[in-house]
């Protein structure tokens, strides 16, 4: 497909992306880049994690894009008594036969809301990790599928919050973004007041069907990555591990850099956003937007960064400033 051809087609969905966008506006005031956020990981079927304090309508984000997708939704609000079998499923012993039948869990749906999943201890933790990475469960010896898209979006409260847990990095870096949520500004939070304290609560119609979904998917893989741009993705990784390499002096800051699924995910997250900016090429601004969503939870602080209070985003900030844009 000529870059004519993709610039036609992608021309031709966006109207299709504002309705969504519309839709979602219905319930949520403000957060754009949370709305891109999730719409990214939709098109790339990348599962997100959403961090924000609670009340700032995170869940409510999740629920209404779930409304615009005909597909099947679940919410799973994740507590400390919850267990592995609460989530993917278990065998059932019925003795007149002396069988065991399965009884499939939630998992087994398109879009997961695992809401405040940082308050379920590790071994549920664990149960999601074959689900996010390969897309099926395992029940007693055998396997099975899940359903097609499998979409994992998950909330969870800042760490130093009262029943947390922290989440285990091989499961942290199974999602392709950690998205921050900040407090609305005095505008916004006038118009929150507005709409639910003094008129009737709306809701998000469906736009799309998972037809759609992968053939989106296949459009905004198909945005042209010049050969520079792969070099810069590959060298903003890079330097999370060997910042030395690069003339940034924070090798004392970082215990473990980015893994390489950092690179592949910061790579299919830039093509998204240059498709929902209605192009078919991607710029360095457009790696440069969604690199801290990507970066963030990968990069393990040492305790001297914990001890100076320093956040993965300031690392990331030295990094953007260093590391040459071609």
């Amino acid at each position: 497909m000529s870059i004519d051809e993709l610039k036609h087609q992608i021309e031709e969905t966006h109207p299709l992306i504002n309705r969504i966008r519309e839709e979602i506006g219905r319930v949520l005031v403000g957060q754009r880049n949370l709305v891109d956020g999730l719409l990214m990981g939709l098109f790339t079927r990348g599962h997100i994690l959403i961090e924000g304090v609670p009340g700032l309508a995170k869940t409510s984000a999740v629920k209404a894009l779930a409304d615009t997708v005909r597909a099947e939704f679940k919410r799973i609000q994740f507590t400390p008594d919850l267990l592995p079998a609460d989530l993917i499923g278990t065998e059932i012993y019925r003795p007149k036969t002396g069988d065991f039948d399965t009884r499939k869990g939630p998992i087994f749906h398109n879009i997961i809301l695992a809401d405040e999943i940082n308050r379920a201890p590790s071994k549920v933790q664990s149960a999601l990790l074959e689900a996010m990475q390969e897309r099926q469960v395992t029940i007693g010896d055998a396997t099975y599928p899940l359903p097609r898209p499998f979409l994992v979006l998950a909330t969870q409260n800042p760490i130093d919050q009262e029943g947390t847990y922290p989440l285990p990095e091989a499961q942290v870096d199974r999602f392709m973004f950690k998205l921050l949520v900040d407090y609305p500004d005095r505008n916004e939070e006038k118009e929150i007041m507005r709409r639910v304290g003094f008129e009737a609560a709306a809701g998000a119609g469906p736009v799309i069907d998972p037809g759609q979904i992968d053939a989106i998917a296949g459009l905004t893989n198909a945005v042209y990555v010049d050969e520079k741009l792969k070099d810069y993705i590959v060298d903003l990784v890079f330097a999370t591990r060997r910042p030395a390499d690069y003339g940034i002096d924070i090798a004392h800051y970082i215990q473990y850099g980015a893994s390489p699924r950092a690179t592949i995910f910061l790579s299919q997250a830039a093509r998204a956003y240059a498709f929902l900016q209605g192009r078919a090429y991607v710029t360095p601004q457009d790696i440069k937007t969604v690199a801290p969503g990507v970066l963030r939870h990968r990069i393990i602080l040492s305790y001297e960064a914990e001890a100076e209070d320093l956040a993965p985003d300031a690392i990331i900030g030295h990094i953007f400033d260093s590391v040459e844009v071609p």
